[in-house]
């Protein structure tokens, strides 16, 4: 398929995991896809990926908990290929802790990786979409639909990047702009294979996210973000579509 053919996507977090699942698929079906993570050897071996492929990969090196790196990767997107037709806010970071463990500096970070970063990036971005009637897909998580214990900085970001979804998709509703995110619960990432859990956890606090099936893969949301980007899912606007084996169904 070629559905992209024509088509320019801003993506963060492309080095590994879902980035780099939806920065493959997009070119693969025709993107350009600009794409921006702190890790430049992973973007590089993102970038080999599609080599060949219909569509193509221009990446930078971009910290998105630093407003100005934003705003000079959205300029230098729009100078490179003329406008932003997708974006996806990806990037994301997770830490579990004891409430009484968490650190200003870890709020502050899960903050400005999870929850900063998407809406300064969809702030420079909307003049752009808004003049292509483009498409922003934000990546929520089945942590900002429910409570989790030790998790509760990550869901308070979580459950942020959900109302940030509905009140983008309000403010701009009379525009031909899409503004949607996708949930995930477990995804077979490097993120969570990394993940520590903390000391002297109850692990019965846990079973009701923990969930009955296998964690998605990568390519798998990677695929749900292409249909939704596409004009498939012209129709789709303002929702919050849960990819997570029925862990939030109850």
């Amino acid at each position: 398929m070629t559905r992209f053919s024509d088509r320019v996507a801003f993506l963060t977090g492309v080095a590994s995991g879902v980035g780099r699942s939806t920065a493959i698929r997009l070119a693969r079906e025709g993107a350009s896809v600009f794409g921006v993570d702190i890790d430049e050897q992973g973007m590089d071996e993102t970038r080999s990926t599609i080599a060949g492929s219909d569509g193509s990969m221009t990446t930078k090196v971009v910290d998105v908990a630093d407003v100005d790196q934003i705003k000079t990767a959205v300029a230098d997107c729009v100078t490179r290929f003329g406008g932003i037709d997708i974006v996806g806010n990806i990037a994301g970071i997770a830490k579990q802790h004891h409430v009484a463990d968490v650190s200003e500096a870890e709020w502050d970070l899960l903050n400005a990786v999870n929850l900063k970063g998407p809406f300064f990036i969809a702030q420079a971005t909307m003049p752009h979409l808004i003049e292509r009637s483009g498409t922003l897909i934000n990546i929520a998580s089945n942590a900002g639909l429910m409570g989790q214990a030790y998790t509760v900085p990550y869901c308070a970001t979580k459950g942020g990047i959900v109302n940030l979804t509905r009140a983008l998709a309000m403010e701009f509703v009379k525009t031909g702009v899409r503004v949607n995110a996708i949930a995930p619960g477990g995804i077979d990432t490097p993120l969570v294979h990394n993940f520590e859990l903390a000391e002297d956890i109850d692990f019965n606090l846990m079973q009701n996210h923990i969930g009955y099936r296998t964690p998605s893969s990568p390519d798998q949301i990677a695929a749900f973000f292409a249909f939704l980007a596409s004009d498939e899912a012209a129709n789709i606007h303002g929702s919050i579509l849960s990819a997570d084996g029925g862990l939030t169904a109850a």
